[in-house]
């Protein structure tokens, strides 16, 4: 079971200004329709930016509903030995319909 943390507990989390890195892995085009902010990474662009994460800081892994920030984060912890890691169930689609009505659902 892969660690995961619900838009609800993000945005609380979010709200106590937490040390958070935030990485989005979809594509610009859909991190224009809505976003949390942290850091665009698109999935295929993963492998190449791993260097310049930080493994200390928790880490979210967000994605449209959640299944390829699940295999992002199962890279992070194979391949890098990252242990810091929280996917965002349902992704920035359940974001959108839990936490901010004014996100876009696409």
């Amino acid at each position: 079971m892969l660690p995961e943390i619900t838009p609800l507990q993000l945005k609380e989390r979010l709200d106590r200004q937490e040390p958070l890195q935030l990485i989005d892995v979809r594509e610009p085009e859909e991190w224009a329709i809505c976003n949390l902010g942290g850091e665009l990474i698109p999935l295929d662009d993963l492998p190449k930016a791993t260097p310049r994460l930080d493994k200390e800081t928790p880490t979210v892994l967000i994605c449209h509903h959640g299944f390829r920030s699940a295999q992002a984060l199962m890279f992070l912890q194979q391949r890098h030995g990252f242990t810091n890691l929280l996917n965002l169930k349902g992704g920035i689609h359940a974001w959108a319909l839990e936490v901010d009505p004014t996100c876009a659902v696409y």
